[in-house]
């Protein structure tokens, strides 16, 4: 009979250690771990402001994954020592700080997806956990959407948050707003057990997940007028643009020709000037709101970093700070001999679209041409020349426009013999023949855009592939935009407006709260075929979104290399830049 006993146990035991997890063909587990308990009083409130710990019980092992990320605590509890689990399971959540809590304060700790369970990772999505150490928990909210303005993307995972900064006399938004809360995937948002009280409302990409906004770094959306929380608010809706980087010296390099200076945002004017005896004669390039400022100079001529590395100086100002100051950068130089000024084609290939001039670029600032020993002519015949025009581009220095009569079909020849294509202090030191046809007109298509309720100000109407690069874009002003010439494809528009007319698009500005200017998205794509002309009408307060997600964007519809550095400032001509006007 014991022995009957015996092996009955040992049947039981062996049967419930293979009960462990789901069993082999049983229904899969999807259910999300569910909250219990916790160390804190059910009712939550009076809690004591000296309490140093918050424990959540489970009714199985959960884990959590980038609670660093993941986890928000209103407000901000610093020096937060332990949380726990870490690396392994557990059936509770231990948070650890040495902080002592504010009086009559409502905490609020905010999980988002980090909470999981161990077997099957079912997330507990959104997980809040609110105590109060006055007598009663604040219930306030304030819902509502985020989305970025700019985006053709449908909304999906994302970095999102919103937050509120109580209104007071000095206001620090290097601190971590009061109130804090993530975005969902949907671009939904709530703020939950908020006080009374006046705030100043933001939202950004938390790109690096330090629940601080950095300007320049990350997009930003906010309320211009405070927001008075006395009963909950729903319905509020933010956009995110890129925001203006305060402008601060990064770095010097050696450049051919010179050095580059270089700096985070967008300086209006740069004075420059080396403090080195060597260094007499120079010159200093700087497009306004540009980054980087060029420093040019003989370095032979100079005696400077031939033999060996030295240590260049120089003063300059970029308008922050005292404005008759000098402040000091320097770099380590040395002269590189491979670096001559050189020149290319910049149509990006041998077929030249109708009605578009020949485009030579150089790596060198262009400070004068002589074309009497250029040789221009049809391919295949030696004997005969064509006239032709050149100049310098206006919007673009390191550029040449090469004008003559292109009939379509037709295959040219272009010569520039070295030395006729001058920069300060050098010139081109090897001749280049550039062969290229002239595309026919059956090749390429026309786009139309009839606007209602069109800007008041000078706008741009931009092209753009499914990755957001600026193919074509044209600066004009009115209800009629036209592209005359395009490759046959499907694009993606939109409309930046030059609101204050400064010839640039500004970002936004949360510190000295100023929005961004306006922009606009069309909610469907443009479709260019070839000897078609197309005409879109485009209502500018249509707020239907485009639905990019099954669009596949053709191979044809690829620009040539028109304007590497467009110049916003162009009236209604036609433009192919390589990147986006917003990072010029």
């Amino acid at each position: 009979m014991k022995r009957l006993f015996f092996l009955f146990v040992i049947g039981f035991l062996l049967q419930s250690c293979a009960r462990v997890g789901s069993p082999i063909g049983g229904s899969k587990d999807t259910l999300a771990p569910k909250f219990l308990s916790s160390n804190i009083d059910t009712t939550r409130v009076n809690v004591p402001t000296d309490i140093k710990e918050l424990r959540l019980d489970f009714d199985e092992y959960v884990t959590l994954k980038d609670v660093s990320k993941n986890l928000i605590i209103s407000p901000p509890i610093k020096n937060i020592t332990r949380i726990i689990p870490s690396n392994i399971a557990n059936k509770f959540i231990l948070i650890q700080w040495k902080d002592t809590l504010q009086a009559n304060t409502t905490y609020n700790f905010n999980f988002g997806n980090s909470i999981g369970d161990n077997n099957e990772g079912n997330i507990l999505r959104y997980f809040n956990f609110a105590f109060s150490t006055g007598s009663k928990l604040d219930d306030l909210y304030i819902s509502g959407d985020v989305k970025d303005a700019l985006s053709t993307k449908k909304p999906g995972e994302n970095k999102y948050v919103v937050g509120l900064y109580q209104v007071k006399d000095t206001m620090n938004y290097r601190q971590k707003p009061y109130y804090i809360t993530k975005v969902d995937d949907d671009g939904y948002f709530e703020l939950n057990y908020l006080s009374p009280g006046k705030y100043r409302m933001v939202a950004f990409e938390d790109e690096n997940g330090n629940s601080i906004y950095d300007p320049g770094k990350e997009k930003v959306g906010f309320q211009k007028d405070e927001v008075v929380v006395e009963k909950s608010i729903s319905g509020l809706n933010l956009k995110l643009y890129p925001s203006r980087k305060p402008v601060k010296y990064l770095e010097m390099k050696e450049i051919p020709g010179g050095v580059q200076m270089a700096f985070e945002g967008k300086p209006e004017e740069v004075r420059v000037q080396p403090l080195n005896e060597k260094i007499k004669d120079y010159k200093v390039t700087h497009a306004p709101k540009s980054d980087t400022v060029k420093i040019w100079f003989d370095a032979v001529k100079s005696d400077v970093g031939q033999n060996t590395t030295e240590n260049l100086k120089f003063g300059y100002n970029a308008g922050v700070g005292k404005k008759d100051s000098l402040y000091n950068a320097s770099l380590f130089y040395k002269y590189n001999a491979k670096n001559a000024m050189d020149i290319n084609s910049d149509n990006g290939g041998s077929l030249l679209p109708p009605g578009e001039d020949f485009k030579i670029s150089s790596n060198y600032y262009i400070d004068k041409i002589n074309t009497d020993k250029w040789i221009f002519r049809t391919a295949g015949d030696s004997l005969n020349t064509l006239p032709f025009t050149a100049r310098i581009s206006d919007k673009n220095p390191y550029q040449i426009l090469v004008k003559a009569d292109f009939v379509s079909g037709k295959k040219y020849q272009l010569t520039v013999p070295k030395e006729t294509v001058s920069s300060f202090y050098t010139k081109n030191s090897q001749s280049k023949r550039f062969d290229f046809e002239a595309d026919k007109i059956e090749n390429y298509g026309s786009l139309k855009f009839i606007l209602q309720n069109a800007p008041a100000a000078s706008y741009w109407i931009q092209l753009l592939d499914t990755s957001d690069k600026v193919l074509y874009q044209k600066y004009t002003k009115g209800s009629e935009a036209k592209f005359d010439i395009l490759k046959p494809g499907e694009y993606i528009v939109r409309i930046l407006v030059d609101n204050n007319g400064n010839g640039y698009w500004d970002e936004a500005d949360f510190q000295n709260n100023v929005f961004a200017e306006d922009s606009y998205i069309y909610y469907k794509t443009a479709v260019v075929r070839p000897l078609w002309d197309s005409n879109e009408n485009w209502d500018l307060k249509d707020t239907r979104v485009l639905d990019t997600s099954k669009l596949s964007f053709p191979k044809t519809a690829t620009p040539s290399k028109d304007a590497k550095k467009p110049d916003l400032k162009s009236s209604n001509t036609l433009l192919s830049p390589s990147g986006s006007t917003l990072t010029r």
